[in-house]
């Protein structure tokens, strides 16, 4: 098994430009069997989880070509199947992303409950609640998610329990097609939903006020082929501005908006990193102590649950005391119980986690908890006094390409490293 090992100490500088982001290409993906035909994907992230919806979209018929190492070309002109398997399902939660093209489509959809990290129960109720609103019927049976339509998608006006972005998503690929408009009512506002709305939009939907708490769409009779890029990840680029604040740097990260990242990077400043915007970049250093901030993770434009733990990295060794409040997935502080093994010293009451500034961390063996916990102990590492070793390194590899490389062209002293597996 292969795991990440980091020598700590070593100065971090220079650029990287991040990929696509995971979190939209994703949809997109799933958005193709709305339009039978071959639709170009550019700026996606070679990740494991695009390879994981890839063998999910494979499944239902569709043919995909990879142009490049970042363009997919995707033929959904044969797709002929709406049941998803189990095994590739329980991989990625974002599969459940396929429920509302198939029934857009086709009018009905088999799907197993999702898997993914576990960093909470992320329930599919209100993709559910809200797909009965347009006449959608739902069956359990088995572990699996059985969809039809009996009577035609009919627009409707929804409102959101939370402002869930898997739940407005779906709602979006099924009303595309439904008779009538679809309000949907404190919808999610991430970039990544303008993102798919961008994209439906160009297949022939009208989609308006994507990005606002209110969406309405104008269902179509049919939706086109397109060629459409991929937004930037602006996780992937937080990853790498936390790691450059932590570092000292300086730092540029290339290849996303900084608007973005609006909360976080005004965070960052108050904790003590200088950061510079640019035309589709940021420069990051620091000069001075980090200093304690309170953050609570929230819906876009609120601060990301996807940047809490490298947040708390660094604010491990700020030089006093905050309290990191966990809104959106209640598993999320898993990332706390590794971090104190490399001397971190955080206390978890509830949703909440109350981080005490340590003046450093010491190289330990851990293991990635989830995605960004596993990228925030690589943080870690970077800085921490002797050898860390990352066990578990399949969940960074979920969202993150070619991250070993990209630190190393930063200067990091960090690598993969084959060991025998445990047990």
């Amino acid at each position: 098994m292969e795991v990440i090992r980091i020598e700590g100490g070593h100065p971090i500088t220079g650029e990287v430009t991040v990929e696509g982001a995971k979190n939209s290409a994703l949809k997109l993906m799933a958005a193709t069997i709305l339009a039978p035909g071959v639709t170009t994907l550019t700026n996606v992230p070679n990740i494991s989880d695009v390879h994981v919806m890839g063998k999910v979209l494979k499944k239902l018929g569709a043919t995909i070509k990879v142009a490049d190492e970042h363009t997919l070309v995707i033929d959904t002109s044969q797709v002929d199947r709406w049941e998803t398997p189990y095994n590739l399902v329980a991989q990625m939660r974002a599969s459940t992303a396929v429920l509302g093209p198939l029934i857009g489509r086709f009018g009905k959809a088999t799907v197993a409950m999702p898997g993914g990290c576990n960093i909470g129960d992320r329930k599919i109720d209100m993709h559910i609640l809200g797909l009965e609103a347009l006449g959608v019927r739902f069956d359990m049976e088995h572990g699996d998610i059985c969809a039809t339509v009996p009577d035609g998608l009919i627009g409707t006006s929804v409102t959101l329990e939370f402002a869930s972005v898997g739940a407005t998503e779906n709602l979006m690929m099924a009303a595309v097609r439904a008779n009538g408009t679809t309000t949907i009512d404190n919808a999610a506002r991430e970039p990544e939903i303008v993102d798919l709305a961008n994209m439906l939009n160009e297949m022939g939907a009208k989609v308006h006020g994507a990005g606002t708490p209110v969406i309405n769409i104008e269902g179509v009779s049919e939706l086109h082929p397109v060629t459409h890029e991929v937004v930037g990840d602006r996780i992937e680029a937080g990853t790498f501005i936390a790691m450059a604040g932590i570092c000292g740097g300086p730092v540029t990260v290339k290849g996303f908006e900084p608007d973005h990242l609006g909360l976080v990077l005004k965070k960052y400043e108050m904790m003590g990193l200088t950061i510079e915007r640019g035309n589709r970049q940021v420069t990051v250093s620091r000069t001075q102590p980090l200093r304690p901030v309170d953050i609570q993770t929230l819906p876009f434009p609120g601060f990301p649950t996807d940047m809490q733990a490298q947040t708390m990295c660094a604010l491990s060794l700020a030089e006093g005391s905050c309290i990191v409040t966990e809104n959106v997935f209640e598993n999320r502080f898993m990332f706390a119980s590794e971090l104190s093994r490399m001397g971190g010293h955080v206390v978890i009451e509830g949703h909440h986690a109350i981080v005490h500034g340590v003046d450093g961390f010491s190289g330990a063996t851990v293991k990635a908890p989830d995605l960004r916990g596993g990228a925030a102990l690589v943080m870690a590492g970077l800085v921490a006094d002797g050898v860390t070793t990352v066990y578990d390194i399949g969940h960074i590899d979920r969202g993150y390409e070619r991250f070993v490389e990209k630190l190393q062209g930063l200067g990091a002293h960090v690598e993969r490293v084959d060991v025998p597996k445990i047990g």
